[in-house]
């Protein structure tokens, strides 16, 4: 399907910057985008609130307005403009809806480290869980580790990818990915132990 001549024209508006073009867009395109939100949900058997669903459409729609529209001024026009808005807004949800899983499969690693250093107790482990929830802090603990280790830990727990895949990605023998998992881990805990 080829982009017909009002999606054109309106694609051409948004792109100029004329009144009123940004918010016709959204109309247009408000119903594609939840459509998107809750099939992807759906997809990944994922129950979402409402306000979680408002907040992912909104990502996709800041993503496209973002360095001046770049990703609507990328369109080439091979497709229909709603064809390529569906693709776009389908990786944008994949993406945040990764980051969230992976942000609370980070949380519940570092939650299930079952011993804390000495005298540290439950409050560490409270602090622990309200830093980790911090994306910064988050950040600067992987810092403290090794390159591979950081890469290991990321990919298992910020993009959800198996065993299979961050061993075919980095070259790390599949029976290896789940001590250096623990590894990586313990170092996190002792790191996060010592603010």
């Amino acid at each position: 399907m080829v982009l017909s001549g009002s999606d054109r024209s309106l694609l051409q508006r948004c792109l100029n910057h004329q009144p009123n073009s940004w918010e016709k867009f959204v109309d247009r395109y408000l119903g594609l985008v939840v459509h998107v939100v809750n099939h992807t949900a759906q997809v990944r058997s994922l129950v979402l609130a409402p306000q979680d669903k408002e907040d992912l459409c909104s990502e996709v729609f800041l993503a496209l307005l973002k360095d001046d529209l770049a990703i609507l001024r990328a369109f080439r026009g091979e497709c229909s403009l709603a064809t390529y808005l569906t693709v776009v807004a389908r990786r944008i949800v994949v993406r945040q809806l990764a980051k969230q899983q992976g942000q609370t499969r980070l949380r519940q690693a570092v939650d299930s480290m079952d011993e804390y250093p000495q005298g540290t107790g439950p409050t560490v482990a409270g602090s622990m869980e309200s830093r980790i929830q911090d994306q910064d802090q988050v950040q600067r603990l992987l810092e403290g580790l090794d390159d591979r280790d950081a890469q290991v830990i990321r990919m298992f727990h910020l993009e959800g990818r198996s065993y299979e895949e961050i061993s075919s990605h980095t070259g790390i023998s599949e029976n290896s990915i789940g001590p250096t998992l623990s590894r990586a881990r313990a170092r996190m805990k002792q790191s996060g132990s010592r603010d």
